[in-house]
């Protein structure tokens, strides 16, 4: 693996942190207090190619690679991680799902909206009773010859009321166990489809985190994905590489955490002289940079994977499992350098702090991480 970014990742690296430092950083607070989308910044972001990264160009996309995209990830999530949750789905979940299974068709119809910004996805899996685990969906999707009859609910859906297109993930046989689940592209303004409330959430207030629900939606035989039974192998192939953009904003928002933290240490004063300048600060600053950069390779090393065609499963799960607990490491000790500063909103690491949080739950808690993780490593 070479550790040298090429000329083009250098200049999407210094693009993303232009745009989040212009666009993103004025009004972040107030879109967190408010629970506002920031809409118009992902408009932005589309018309900028940063919500179609990896998407081959033919569709629109950018015909990126994948630790370009991660190197993206990392400079929006410094500033917005609810922008940059809009970015991961799109890219990692519904892009890619579509591009990698999809037909022909679906491709020509959904992606260039997708690429273009015209349309934002979702990435429909979560239910009451069932977070990552596809085995158990209650919501329905029966066969009646040429379409579907969807019924049922979705939980904690990223781009929930944003969105135009989801990729919803149901039974079809339950006697099939997970050889019965398909992935069936549903559009906004299907009848029967509901968007439900909006989640008030601790962290990530910005993004747009809706309940939905469908009940007797008509989806046509032609917006499955894949073969009949397929379902439960795309959702499984798309959240492995969806831990590899969570990952990517984990790193990023501790990265963003630290920088605060370690501009702070050198413009406060205590005793005379900086705080960067007592042991205990630098030693804090230290750690931090130590476990961000050990989480930078292993983000990397998981993107350099999935280019490489590799399997990358076990990186992914890898990644996500410890940058997610390095957001969290480092974003707790961000607001301890700041002291009582950084318990306000307006020093932004308290935010950072709510924002780490979510990056241990979504795309699998830890503990599914340390499933897949020992797994991989048992299974010789």
């Amino acid at each position: 693996m070479n550790f040298k970014l090429t000329e083009e990742q250098q200049a999407v690296k210094d693009a993303a942190r232009d745009f989040a430092q212009s666009e993103l950083l004025e009004g972040v607070i107030e879109r967190d207090t408010e629970q506002r989308f920031p809409a118009q910044q992902v408009r932005q972001m589309g018309e900028l190619g940063f919500m179609s990264m990896m998407v081959d160009p033919k569709y629109g996309g950018g015909g990126m690679d994948t630790i370009s995209y991660v190197l993206a990830m990392e400079e929006i999530s410094k500033i917005d991680a609810s922008a940059s949750v809009s970015m991961s789905v799109n890219n990692s979940l519904v892009c890619w799902g579509l591009e990698k299974f999809g037909s022909e068709e679906q491709k020509q119809k959904y992606l260039p909206r997708l690429c273009s910004g015209e349309a934002i996805g979702a990435f429909c899996l979560s239910e009451p009773e069932a977070g990552s685990d596809a085995t158990s969906q209650v919501t329905e999707a029966i066969d009646k010859g040429d379409h579907y009859l969807l019924n049922g609910t979705k939980n904690w859906i990223t781009n929930g009321n944003s969105a135009s297109i989801y990729l919803v993930i149901a039974q079809t046989d339950r006697e099939k166990g997970h050889r019965g689940i398909n992935c069936l592209i549903v559009e906004k303004g299907m009848e029967g489809f509901v968007v439900g409330k909006k989640e008030d959430k601790l962290g990530i207030r910005g993004s747009d985190t809706h309940m939905l629900s469908f009940t007797d939606v008509k989806v046509p035989k032609e917006n499955r994905v894949g073969e009949d039974g397929f379902g439960f192998k795309f959702a499984m192939g798309t959240l492995n590489g969806g831990r590899i953009g969570i990952a990517a904003q984990a790193l990023g928002i501790a990265a963003g955490a630290y920088e605060l933290a370690l501009k702070y240490s050198k413009e406060r004063k205590t005793f005379g002289k900086p705080i960067s300048e007592h042991q205990a600060i630098a030693f804090k600053l230290a750690d931090m940079a130590t476990k961000i950069e050990a989480a930078r390779h292993l983000v990397y090393k998981a993107a350099w994977l999935k280019d490489e065609g590799e399997d990358y499963s076990e990186a992914s799960a890898m990644a996500k499992l410890y940058a997610s607990e390095v957001a969290m490491d480092v974003t707790v000790e961000a607001v301890q350098v700041h002291g009582g500063y950084g318990y306000v909103k307006e020093y932004h690491v308290e935010r950072l702090m709510r924002d780490a949080k979510i990056t241990q739950i979504y795309e699998g808690t830890s503990e599914i991480q340390k499933i897949v993780i020992s797994r991989s490593i048992l299974k010789d």
